[in-house]
């Protein structure tokens, strides 16, 4: 396991995490009980995972409660805790979104559930367009302050409403944003466009959810074989899959470079999430305990230049405006953080 800083902080994280929205759940994404999510976190803490990524709405409030429970003798001082606000956890009117009412409110619920003093990192979980960005980073801000926090990030945001919110916090002295965790993936690389020069720019490291696209991306699947059961036939909407064909030929090539390496589908589409210098860390989960004992093993894996340079090519976007402008026309003027874009493009 190798340790990755998360954005302009000195916090170490591996780079690959637990993710645990499979804690407790109804069976569409998982249901661990408490035993099987502590041989599931006991099984990544002897593996150098150091953290635990969750949010107070991962089934229904059930998979934070689990956490705390799993994390006893010894193991909080071992990992560092994730979590998140913003979507409903109750029906009043201001159970939901990111007034400083409801984030202070759901930041000390989840302390209680998670039986800790201290969440490590605490991220916005989707962008609240009715309260105003100054009162979202101020309580924050202040939770940093009392001691309840340690570091803040974002999840969802666009890229106008993370540089507005960078540009707040540098004007007012509140605590800026380390981290903002997205959906990155061989089939969805929309994040190229803004997010991820973006955060090279501003140190905005990536932690990347649903890694494997929703199942699609483990290599288990293909153009000849569908799944019978489980949320990709249950008409679960993320990722969206707008073009099925250009998802089989990414599969095709995820599949081959596996049987070259002798791995799994899976790990070489970690493998290549983790090749990218701005993903910090890698969010891992599974219905099983074996699941997650074969991601895990992606950390290991080394993808050769070839095999990064198929799987590039198989699931490169097409450039959209004003990008394919500024390749006909910037090329000779632009910076790193462009070029994380457009490096491809201009080789072509």
């Amino acid at each position: 396991m190798d340790y990755r800083t998360l954005g302009r902080s000195g916090l170490k994280v591996s780079s690959l995490s637990v993710g645990t929205a499979t804690f407790g759940g109804d069976g569409l994404w998982g249901d661990a009980d408490l035993q099987e999510a502590q041989r599931q976190i006991d099984l990544c803490l002897d593996h150098g995972v150091n953290l635990i990524d969750t949010a107070n709405v991962y089934s229904k409030t059930v998979s934070e409660t689990i956490i705390g429970e799993a994390l006893t003798h010894g193991r909080r001082d071992r990992v560092l805790l994730a979590t998140k606000v913003r979507f409903p956890v109750g029906d009043g009117p201001n159970d939901r979104g990111l007034s400083r009412y409801h984030i202070i409110r759901a930041c000390e619920d989840s302390l209680r559930r998670l039986k800790t003093d201290v969440i490590d990192l605490y991220q916005v979980h989707e962008w609240d367009g009715q309260t105003p960005l100054e009162e979202t980073l101020e309580a924050l801000d202040t939770l940093v302050k009392q001691g309840k926090v340690r570091y803040i990030g974002c999840s969802n945001y666009s890229a106008w409403h993370m540089m507005k919110a960078l540009g707040i916090s540098e004007h007012r002295n509140y605590q800026r944003f380390v981290s903002q965790q997205i959906h990155y993936t061989l089939q969805a690389r929309e994040a190229e466009y803004e997010l991820i020069p973006l955060g090279l720019d501003q140190g905005v490291s990536v932690l990347v959810w649903s890694p494997l696209g929703g199942g699609w991306l483990s290599g288990k699947y293909t153009r000849n074989s569908k799944p019978d059961d489980g949320r990709q036939v249950r008409g679960f909407r993320e990722p969206p899959i707008n073009d099925w064909d250009a998802l089989w030929d990414i599969v095709d090539v995820i599949n081959d470079v596996a049987k070259a390496h002798g791995v799994s589908g899976a790990q070489v589409s970690l493998a290549w999430l983790l090749s990218k210098p701005i993903v910090a860390s890698v969010i891992i989960g599974g219905r099983t305990t074996g699941q997650f004992e074969d991601n895990l093993r992606a950390a290991a894996l080394k993808l050769t230049a070839d095999d990064l340079a198929r799987l590039d090519a198989v699931s490169q976007p097409r450039l959209i405006y004003p990008y394919w402008h500024q390749g006909f026309t910037a090329s000779d003027r632009l910076g790193p953080a462009d070029l994380s874009l457009h490096a491809p493009y201009l080789k072509a």
